[in-house]
């Protein structure tokens, strides 16, 4: 049976989000203020509604308690609009509701409204753009809640020619490689050897700590 979900506020976060659900074979169904915007999202979701989230009647006929995930994506347009549309799916019985947040504040009020998950995207990806742009070998980075970090990363000169039994990363680091992949061949993903020397131009999937890939290059 397909996961549904409910995506509300179609701005560039909310339809980027809404595509994604719906390329996973998720049955998502899309809600926003904006009849244009419903209708660039009514080509790739299962539905697309044109309604007023903060409007208890309407929400409530989108049927929250029984979408798997509700994502409140209001965030930048409406600050009001996004805590009033969280409140109402926690009330309505929606089993998990992530909401967008601009600033501390704002998902300090939506955590305290009942968002089980509060997302910063804007924040999150200029720290993770920060790291790309500091540290050259990082070619990505994907949180793993709050306290894990899944990067990728391309094997450091330091490492060439050295296996990963001897750099004995998760002692000396806190950083587990999980994967290692060349660069010419990037979908084809192989299991690490501990025995094998590393080469030039192949990449690492590292699990680790926040911060712990970064504090590594600098030392080497």
């Amino acid at each position: 049976m397909k996961k549904q979900a409910l995506v509300i506020g179609l701005g560039e976060f909310g339809m980027s989000v809404a595509r994604a659900l719906a390329s996973r074979d998720v049955e998502v169904l899309a809600i926003d203020r904006n009849t244009h915007r419903v209708r660039l999202a009514a080509s790739f979701t299962a539905e697309a509604l044109t309604f007023d989230a903060t409007d208890e009647t309407s929400l409530a006929r989108a049927a929250p308690a029984k979408r798997d995930l509700s994502v409140c994506t209001i965030g930048q347009e409406s600050k009001e609009a996004s805590i009033i549309c969280t409140a109402l799916l926690r009330q309505m019985g929606a089993p998990r509701v992530i909401a967008r947040a601009n600033d501390e504040l704002h998902a300090r009020i939506l955590s305290l409204v009942g968002a089980h998950e509060v997302v910063n995207p804007e924040r999150e990806f200029g720290e993770q753009f920060a790291t790309r742009l500091v540290y050259e070998n990082v070619v990505g980075e994907l949180p793993l809640g709050h306290d894990l970090v899944i990067t990728q990363l391309q094997v450091p000169a330091a490492f060439v020619g050295r296996c990963l039994k001897e750099l004995d990363l998760p002692r000396k680091h806190g950083i587990t490689v999980v994967a290692m992949f060349e660069e010419a061949h990037r979908p084809s993903v192989a299991l690490p050897r501990p025995d094998k020397p590393l080469r030039e131009g192949e990449l690492m999937l590292v699990v680790s700590k926040p911060g712990a890939v970064a504090r590594m290059l600098e030392r080497l």
